[in-house]
């Protein structure tokens, strides 16, 4: 029977009134995250069929076909049997393991209240002594066991559903989310809470899924079930009331099947059709280039099709030129063609009706592939130095930057996980700088911060003090191991004869050398989420680049931090922290690499005034001024690419020819001097784009190819191939009549070059006055003219954006959404410590929204980014 009328049974439990009213409400239950549902409705034999529509159903077999009685829509127990999975339950242990979350969900009515054991009414277990869940009846109380890291094999401590059981029809839903909060529901209606905390990443997938009694054939329950369904998300207090509504013999919704179809066939173009399309196809046909008039980045100009017609026809590849063009290997013409594999799966997903789950596709989501949250991360060495400041109060930066191996770009960024690399340097380097640390410590003080006892013996107190000093240095608790790992140091020194102050020494000089101190060490390669102490390291190392304070600690142990408006709260406190501040310098100095700016060497020839002071000026007006608009002003992120005004030292202002007020004595200021001078009367300069930071990334030629490929891809996110093999890329020198402009206009007027330099060459146009070193000219050295005009190409966009001086391009730039969704999806990369892939889009879009919706600003989008599903937990991308 379908949803749309309820039974008489349910009327009398469920929509019951005083006056007799039994109203019948058209609802279907909920399919999403389901992985096994059982509705009863066979109505004899001993198999009970999965109802879920997975591909692998998880049917049931009951045992003694004596002991039941079949009814319409239900399956009564009359004695006690024994009803499980024809095989074990691996597909839904797997699925839970991986969200860390799940919903048991059943309609049953019991057969009496003296049932005791717990009897069994829904259990994944293995014997009566080891299970992953149950759901079972303990006289009058409903009782549920759960397994985690944190409770027995059994799912001990117990917990009860907070209500009298009567024998009538019951709707019972026991919810479990990411951050260990179990809640129970009867009727709709939430009736407990309890906190079952750890992960369920040791649930084993070899037992079975069982009804009505253990696998050991002693916990028998009897009673009539009507309804059993498993979900490996908690559903929301709305849904189970939804699937309450629905009653207890509303099977699958009839349009949940035909939902599924669509949700697969989305799901292969944007997890493999579109990254196949974004590799081979838009380089020619995007909204830019549009070759043969066929643009195939947004859905409805590719299904309008180009100069020679409609090149897709949905659910039919063989009548679609575009599945011809790549099977017969006509195209692509140049480059890699596309593999067997490929061509196959062009057309299954033509034939299956050429779905599209996004309207554009953006090359660059596709770039990097499917990502990952990295579950190992070492600290950065700006990171290391802040967390020994923050943990011990002791001050080590120059010996760390000398020490210490640099940390090394990838992916633009100096914190990318994959590339944070350990050798037999930084070993060395952690055990040497760890005894320097001790050495500067006052122990005895700082130990009496967790323990008053100044005794070595490994009794219950010192254990205690291990224990505390252990959590605090390497942010969360730590295990009986760890404990008698570290207390084993002081049991050594006291047998030594050595002094107190020695012991503890030594115990926090082998912590700080250990890998929880120097990498970020999370438990999620199997349940796909963390725990709270790990996401208090996770929100305080992306927000202030350093470990959690007590604060955001006792959040972490109260278990608050699976609340978002907990996690909001602690975000607005903590961007108020000083440490914040200094940890966006990183963000932009890594964005924009200013760190090459201590080792540039222009040709001193043709700069003869450059000096490394110089250079580190350039930097200090970039961070000053990121300063200024972000935290002084909190003016939105897109602000920095034409705020009208900046920072100059006397140096840099004779550099960019801008004048240097003298102090109110007349005295002539130091040269290092950072002064905040107004731009809004020079229309030269005004935003990141003018400073020499920023201009000097062209080199020594101001070359127009690496200041366009810069704009393109950190400023627009743009995606461009590689120069063909053997393709002569020596810059051209200009000479009498030829400038930079000019030559450029060349090779994008070169029919075999223009197709990729006409999408980002003319993006540098703006900058051509402007030398290699950021000096503003209106003639170069072969008194040629230089121009400020030029077009604006953005991704995505099929028509350019004309500018006549360098500042309407910083207006244009900064009235950009393309910009502005550049700098969430670098301030995102920044947070995560890793390169984002098509499996973040759309999280990352809506971190966006939310940013833009509270003002675009560094605060609300680092806020976003906090509380999103990529920081507060991570599920794996899903693999076709």
């Amino acid at each position: 029977m379908g949803s749309k009328f309820l039974m008489p049974g349910v009327c009398a439990v469920a929509l019951w009134l005083a006056s007799g009213w039994c109203f019948a409400e058209e609802t279907h239950r909920v399919s999403d995250g389901l992985l096994a549902l059982y509705t009863f409705d066979e109505g004899d034999g001993t198999t009970i069929r999965d109802r879920s529509g997975r591909d692998a159903p998880l049917n049931l077999e009951v045992k003694r076909s004596e002991s039941v009685e079949w009814r319409d829509h239900s399956l009564v127990i009359r004695r006690p049997t024994e009803i499980r999975s024809l095989q074990p339950a691996k597909q839904l242990a797997d699925a839970i393991k991986r969200t860390n979350r799940l919903t048991v969900e059943a309609w049953v009515s019991p057969a009496n209240l003296t049932q005791k054991g717990p009897a069994r009414i829904v259990s994944l277990s293995g014997s009566s002594v080891q299970r992953n869940v149950t759901l079972g009846q303990e006289r009058d109380r409903f009782r549920i066991r759960l397994r985690t890291r944190r409770t027995s094999d059994n799912g001990i401590p117990e917990n009860d559903a907070g209500v009298k059981l009567k024998t009538e029809l019951v709707h019972l839903a026991v919810t479990r989310d990411q951050r260990g909060k179990l809640r129970t529901f009867v009727d709709g209606k939430l009736t407990a809470e309890h906190p079952v905390n750890g992960e369920l990443s040791n649930w084993d997938d070899s037992f079975a899924l069982l009804l009505a009694n253990e696998q050991t054939g002693d916990r028998a329950w009897l009673g009539e079930f009507h309804l059993v369904a498993i979900y490996d998300r908690d559903l929301s207090p709305e849904e189970l009331r939804q699937n309450f509504r629905a009653g207890a013999n509303a099977g699958m919704d009839s349009r949940a099947a035909e939902r599924l179809v669509v949700k697969q066939s989305e799901s292969l173009f944007s997890n493999q059709v579109a990254p196949l399309l974004a590799r081979h196809c838009l380089e020619c046909h995007d909204s830019a280039t549009q070759k043969g008039g066929l643009d195939l980045s947004r859905h409805q100009l590719a299904m309008v099709g180009g100069e020679s017609g409609a090149v897709i026809t949905p659910g039919n590849a063989s009548d679609s030129l575009l599945w011809d063009q790549v099977h017969s290997g006509d195209m692509p013409p140049q480059g890699q063609p596309l593999s067997d594999e490929e061509v196959t799966l062009l057309k299954e997903w033509i034939d299956s009706g050429a779905r599209w789950s996004v309207d554009f596709i953006d090359p660059i989501v596709f770039v990097t592939g499917a990502a990952s949250q990295p579950f190992v991360q070492r600290l950065t060495i700006d990171e290391y130095i802040e967390t020994v400041r923050s943990a011990v109060g002791v001050e080590i930066a120059d010996e760390a930057e000398e020490w210490l191996p640099p940390d090394l770009r990838a992916d633009g960024f100096s914190n990318t996980a994959y590339n944070l690399n350990v050798d037999l340097k930084h070993v060395e380097s952690y055990a040497r700088l760890a005894q320097t640390i001790v050495e500067r410590m006052d122990v005895a003080k700082f130990a009496k911060r967790f323990s008053n006892s100044r005794s070595l013996n490994t009794d219950a107190t010192a254990r205690k003090f291990v224990a505390a000093l252990g959590e605090h240095l390497l942010r969360g608790p730590l295990d009986e191991r760890e404990v008698s790992n570290y207390s084993g140091i002081l049991t050594a020194v006291a047998s030594a004869g050595g002094s107190y102050e020695q012991g503890v020494g030594l115990m926090i000089e082998a912590m700080l050398q250990s890998p929880r101190f120097v990498y970020r060490i999370e438990r999620q390669q199997n349940a796909g989420a963390v725990d709270h102490y790990e996401l208090a390291s996770r929100m305080s190392y992306i927000v202030w680049g350093g470990p959690p304070d007590a604060t955001l600690m006792q959040a972490a142990a109260d278990g608050r931090l699976s609340n978002r408006t907990e996690i909001r709260e602690q975000v607005q406190r903590m961007l108020d922290d000083p440490r914040a501040v200094d940890r966006s310098a990183r963000f932009v100095s890594d964005w924009l690499h200013l760190d090459r700016l201590e080792n540039m060497q222009p040709n001193i020839k043709r700069y003869p005034h450059w000096s490394p002071e110089l250079g580190r000026d350039m930097r200090r007006e970039t961070l000053a001024f990121f300063e200024d608009v972000v935290w002084k002003q909190r003016r939105p992120l897109s602000d920095l690419f034409n705020a009208p005004f900046t920072y100059v030292t006397p140096r840099l202002a004779a550099h960019y020819a801008l004048p240097f007020e003298r102090s109110q004595s007349g005295s002539t200021p130091a040269s290092d001097a950072l002064q905040r001078i107004d731009l809004s009367e020079v229309e030269s300069r005004g935003g990141l784009l003018t400073h020499g930071s920023v201009l000097t990334i062209g080199g020594d030629d101001a070359s127009m190819v690496t200041r366009g490929l810069f704009v393109l891809r950190d400023i627009l996110r743009g995606v461009i191939g590689a120069p063909p093999p053997g393709v002569d890329t020596t810059p051209v020198p200009t000479q009498p009549g030829m400038t930079h402009r000019d030559i450029a206009q060349d090779r994008i007027d070169n029919v075999a070059c223009g197709g990729c330099h006409r999408k980002f060459e003319p993006l540098a146009f703006g900058l051509e006055q402007f030398d290699g070193l950021g000096a503003f000219h209106t003639q170069d050295e072969f008194d040629n003219t230089l121009r400020s005009d030029g077009q604006l190409v953005i991704p995505g966009e099929p028509q350019p954006i004309a500018y006549q001086t360098s500042a309407e391009l910083m207006d244009h730039l900064a009235a950009s959404e393309r910009v502005r969704e550049t700098l969430t999806w670098k301030l995102t990369q920044f947070a995560l410590g890793r390169p984002l892939g098509p499996a973040d889009a759309a999280i990352v879009q809506s971190i966006h929204s939310e940013g833009q919706r509270d003002g675009g600003t560094y605060q609300s989008l680092l806020t976003a980014i906090v509380t999103s599903d990529l920081v507060t937990r991570y599920r794996p991308p899903s693999v076709p």
